[in-house]
């Protein structure tokens, strides 16, 4: 479908980029606008799309330098054929041989090869953008403020160090425990983010409960764990208010989560 009517709302929703109270009308809109549902699921698959073809660019550059060798080659041997008294046909032997190894080298580069598990998560799994540098400030913990600017440039290790510093007296419980969470699961570190991401979920009252349900199952899934992981994204797929539920019913729908014989 055409995507250009909804594309700024799509991309300032999928990067944080909205108000509360902006973000709470667009999420309503979803559940009532098909049009809107459809483009906002046609736009998830797009980038997640683009996610996967990034991930293929040191092949683009074993095929340029395939080509550079290729071009070198055959200038080679049109040199050799210049100065050698060799007949023609087993110059076109040779040529021959040349070709047919390059062109086995070429298609065992470009032939089609199924994603492993982690690049199967990586395509589906939609990271946490962080508390903004406005939500943040209203804290009033420079170690959260720190650690939520670390966090958004990516530099993981940094803000677990900051994390781990903040008084449980000075921010709430779930709060800390899901950024704690979701940035150990950032960092690759899936294993320990379940332990966070579980007290998380089990907040009284939390309204941080059903995105650390999210991401929760999205580490399960990622430590092999697929039942809990499958029981985990139904919950939130079946929950209106989880602004995840759109992305749990993505990954459902692809039956990536099912044993594989």
């Amino acid at each position: 479908m055409d995507l250009r009517p909804y594309l700024d709302e799509l991309e300032r929703f999928a990067d944080g980029q909205l108000s509360e109270a902006e973000q709470e009308a667009f999420e309503l809109r979803l559940a009532q606008d098909e049009k809107l549902s459809a483009a906002y699921e046609e736009y998830e698959q797009f980038t997640a799309d683009l996610r996967w073809v990034a991930g293929h660019e040191t092949l683009r550059h074993r095929l340029r330098n395939l080509d550079k060798r290729l071009d070198e080659r055959q200038v080679a041997l049109a040199s050799m054929q210049a100065r050698s008294s060799f007949p023609r046909v087993k110059w076109g032997l040779v040529a021959a041989g040349v070709a047919l190894v390059l062109g086995l080298g070429l298609w065992l580069l470009l032939r089609p090869r199924p994603l492993n598990a982690e690049e199967v998560w990586a395509r589906y799994y939609v990271p946490d953008p962080g508390l903004t540098e406005v939500a943040a400030q209203t804290t009033n913990s420079p170690l959260l403020i720190d650690a939520m600017r670390q966090y958004r440039a990516g530099h993981y290790p940094a803000a677990l160090h900051s994390l781990r510093r903040v008084s449980a007296s000075t921010i709430a419980n779930d709060t800390l425990l899901y950024y704690t969470g979701v940035t150990l699961l950032q960092h690759a570190e899936a294993g320990a983010a379940r332990s966070y991401l579980t007290r998380a979920t089990q907040q009284p009252a939390s309204a941080l409960a059903g995105k650390a349900r999210y991401h929760l199952a999205m580490a399960q899934w990622r430590t092999g764990q697929l039942p809990q992981a499958r029981t985990n994204l139904q919950a939130v797929a079946t929950d209106p208010q989880n602004p995840y539920q759109l992305h749990a019913q993505q990954v459902l729908r692809a039956e990536v989560l099912l044993p594989r014989d």
